[in-house]
């Protein structure tokens, strides 16, 4: 298992390496100058020469990028920001908690209603619920997530006043971005969790179970649902990592001040550093994601523990 581990945060290097040299590429093809942005279209050239220099605008591509690489591995700097000159590293760490509790908290709402559902709708095939649900699980994967969250808005926070607009301080602030950002996750999930336990159920252990008279809620949930996780434990991974990327566009609706709109800024600004920054802070939390999948893999199925001996 330590080996395991090992590898994979070794795996980390070449996935960072790869998400900024991309990144570096685009932001380098992309029109338009940082520091004319930064300062402002009146600034003088002197003043657009200086800070070229002062930020490393003036070097060839090649050396930027490597210069960067050398600065975040030894030195643990990615920068300052071209607007704010503030350590990128410091506003990562000041924006990133508002996303953390975004994302978490519509991954458990997506995970505890999409497997609720799901095993509902594999246990009442053809039913009524069923087909309302999928039909339902259908519309949450369609609807984009902004136009979700404005009906949200409109809804319960200007017709019905039930909840704030905006904000993400209290409980009643988070409840309607953690729904907005869960709906796509939720229905992808429960269609993963009725799709599964559709191909379990009928195992011949389920109506062995059955045949020894076992209670129904154990069949469900100890033989079924356990045997059925694997595919939806992959999904869930997937879908965390998705709601971390993902969040801009809900942070933006809601005026949350997380990554996604530190991300919205930079790219306004074209403040380069500030993107390295939170894609470097999601591609991180992409790998981890996938490693703790790997983790809760072996936790389930203990055929899977063979492999990390």
């Amino acid at each position: 298992m330590v080996k395991y581990l090992i590898r994979r945060i070794l795996a980390l290097i070449p996935v960072l390496l790869g998400v900024t040299f991309v990144l570096f590429s685009l932001l380098y093809i992309t029109p338009g100058d940082p520091a004319r942005l930064a300062l402002g279209e009146g600034a003088p050239e002197e003043s657009l020469n200086e800070f070229r220099r002062e930020h490393g605008l003036d070097r060839p591509f090649l050396v930027r990028y490597a210069h960067f690489v050398y600065n975040a591995a030894v030195h643990q700097d990615i920068g300052r920001s071209y607007s704010t000159r503030r350590q990128v590293a410091s506003e990562v760490i000041r924006t990133s908690p508002a996303t953390i509790h975004l994302a978490a908290g519509a991954m458990v709402f997506a995970t505890a209603l999409g497997i609720l559902f799901g095993v509902i709708c594999a246990i009442k095939q053809y039913s009524l619920f069923d087909n309302i649900t999928m039909v339902i699980a259908i519309l949450g994967i369609s609807i984009p997530t902004f136009y979700l969250g404005i009906l949200s808005i409109l809804w319960f926070s200007v017709w019905l006043r039930w909840l704030p607009s905006s904000g993400f301080d209290t409980l009643s602030h988070r409840i309607l971005p953690w729904i907005t950002l869960s709906s796509t996750s939720m229905s992808i999930i429960a269609r993963m969790t009725r799709s599964s336990m559709l191909e379990v159920i009928r195992s011949d252990y389920v109506r062995t179970a059955r045949a020894k008279g076992q209670q129904e809620y154990v069949i469900i949930l100890k033989h079924a649902l356990l045997n059925a996780l694997i595919p939806i434990i992959t999904v869930i991974g997937i879908q965390f990592g998705n709601l971390m990327g993902g969040a801009v566009l809900t942070e933006t609706v809601f005026s949350v001040s997380g990554l996604g709109r530190l991300a919205v800024d930079g790219i306004k600004s074209r403040d380069a550093p500030i993107l390295q920054g939170v894609v470097m802070f999601i591609a991180i939390a992409y790998v981890f994601i996938n490693l703790l999948v790997d983790l809760v893999y072996a936790w389930v199925d203990p055929r899977l523990r063979t492999r990390y001996r």
